[in-house]
């Protein structure tokens, strides 16, 4: 067997510690159960806002009262702000359990955090600081069309100005938000057809004049990611 001088070993032992260094923030959040995390770039930096579960169990189900917010400048060195907003900030509802799958999006320095509330449609709270506090500005959902089918809301601003509200559960809808992203025009839209594989938790974009939906879908038997794209954003 040939003899290796220690030398020889120092690029493996640099690229061992490069690894492990690289990795030393995966995952992101370790002091918290979190899920549906959505993120928000605002002034060069990533907000991202989980919902949260407790480590405990209420009625046999997932106890999720309140929104986390963590946040970086370098997708490497995250900021915990903890708590920012909590279902009893809405004072209309008798539930304190099922806080979701939350969405924030700025405008005219203004955040607009969009929440699905338990059998009862779609929250909005405001802020004027993306970690908070959010506060109820109109005090009764904003959505409350479809009951247990308004969960997953997403927002979209296009290049135009107009501000789109989309969710569903199995079903797909959306809505023109009003400037004042606390209300809106028209009437709530089935998309219909709705996606190939649409199951829920919608997320939209545009890159170059296309339009895209990326949801949790279902294919071939297995839960999976998908997406479809569309030349408008009412598909």
């Amino acid at each position: 067997m040939a003899k290796k001088s220690p030398s020889a070993l120092y690029p493996v032992i640099v690229l061992f510690l490069l690894a492990a260094i690289s990795l030393a923030d995966n995952p992101i959040v370790q002091t918290c159960y979190t899920a549906d995390p959505a993120p928000m770039v605002h002034n060069g930096r990533v907000y991202l806002f989980t919902s949260h579960d407790d480590d405990e169990i209420e009625d046999n189900f997932y106890t999720m009262r309140d929104y986390y917010c963590f946040s970086s400048a370098d997708m490497v060195n995250w900021t915990n702000h903890g708590i920012v907003a909590t279902l009893k900030e809405f004072k209309w509802i008798t539930v304190n359990n099922g806080a979701w799958a939350p969405q924030c999006i700025e405008r005219d320095g203004k955040f607009f955090l969009y929440v699905p509330i338990h059998g009862k449609g779609i929250g909005v709270l405001v802020a004027d600081s993306p970690t908070g506090p959010f506060k109820d500005p109109i005090g009764k959902a904003l959505i409350n069309k479809n009951g247990y089918s308004d969960i997953d809301p997403t927002v979209f601003i296009d290049d135009d100005g107009q501000a789109y509200l989309y969710w569903g559960n199995g079903a797909l809808w959306y809505v023109k938000l009003n400037k004042d992203m606390i209300s809106y025009s028209g009437n709530v839209v089935s998309v219909n057809p709705k996606p190939a594989g649409f199951v829920e938790g919608p997320w939209f974009y545009k890159r170059n004049n296309l339009y895209y939906m990326v949801y949790a879908g279902m294919g071939s038997g297995s839960e999976n990611i998908q997406y479809a794209t569309s030349s408008s954003p009412t598909g």
